[in-house]
């Protein structure tokens, strides 16, 4: 007797291995929405930089990893290390290799390790500014731009009563 419903026990509209990632990203880096000395392009944030680096830097590590880490440990931890050692350098340029691969951004306009050594400032400005123009709030931080996100996102209508004839 048929029923009109697929015989087969496989799912063939799911499949139970994500697909790669990496095999979805062009072969071709893209490059960065900003230059890394476009620093004019958005002076509130380049004024906070200048005076207080370690605020930009949670904020960045906030989107980049998800929100499973806090912003404001990972600004404290920024500062620490800078204050300590004067390496804090070491820590932001880890998040820039991030930011990059995330994005498939083309390492320019040298390595991240050498970008933050020479240029640390800019290279926070830089990073946030690619955020930012990607869509990200920088100030709600990563829980608040996953509720704007699915503020917009449209719900079927509810149905009083139920069908009938």
């Amino acid at each position: 007797m048929a029923t009109g419903v697929p015989v087969s026990s496989t799912n063939q509209f799911y499949s139970e291995k994500p697909h790669d990632t990496l095999q979805m990203q062009s072969s071709h880096p893209a490059t960065w929405s900003t230059g890394l000395c476009d620093c004019g392009s958005d002076v509130g944030n380049c004024c906070i930089t200048c005076w207080c680096p370690c605020i930009t830097f949670g904020r960045i590590t906030e989107i980049l990893d998800k929100g499973s880490s806090s912003g404001i440990a990972n600004a404290a931890i920024y500062s620490l290390i800078t204050t300590v050692s004067a390496c804090g350098c070491l820590y932001s340029c880890f998040y820039r290799t991030k930011l990059r691969q995330q994005y498939s951004l083309e390492e320019s306009p040298c390595g991240d390790g050498l970008v933050h050594f020479c240029c640390e400032g800019c290279a926070l400005c830089q990073e946030y500014r690619e955020l930012k123009n990607r869509g990200f709030d920088m100030s709600i931080g990563w829980d608040g731009n996953v509720e704007r996100q699915t503020q917009g996102v449209a719900m079927a209508p509810v149905v009083q009563g139920g069908m009938s004839r």
